[in-house]
């Protein structure tokens, strides 16, 4: 899909989604926030649940990601030239 000429905020994804599409954006963060308490209480930075990863900072979980992808920037393979 072509990229729009005029960036949508987050904010704006948000409220499409809670607003046009009817997603319960509380719902979604309220069963993400359980599913973090345990670790956040503990000192975790980091919930591992249903393959995906919860990153957490000063208590906050900060992002949701994949289970096992690699790292951005890191290829797989020989290193250095041909």
């Amino acid at each position: 899909m072509k990229k729009p000429r005029h960036p949508v905020t987050d904010h704006a994804v948000l409220r499409y989604l809670e607003r046009v599409e009817g997603v319960d954006i509380e719902a979604i963060r309220c069963r993400i926030g359980h599913l973090a308490d345990r670790g956040i209480g503990m000192g975790a930075c980091g919930v591992v649940s249903g393959g995906f990863v919860f990153r957490i900072a000063d208590g906050v979980v900060v992002t949701v990601l994949r289970q096992n992808l690699p790292a951005q920037g890191k290829r797989k393979g020989r290193r250095g030239g041909a």
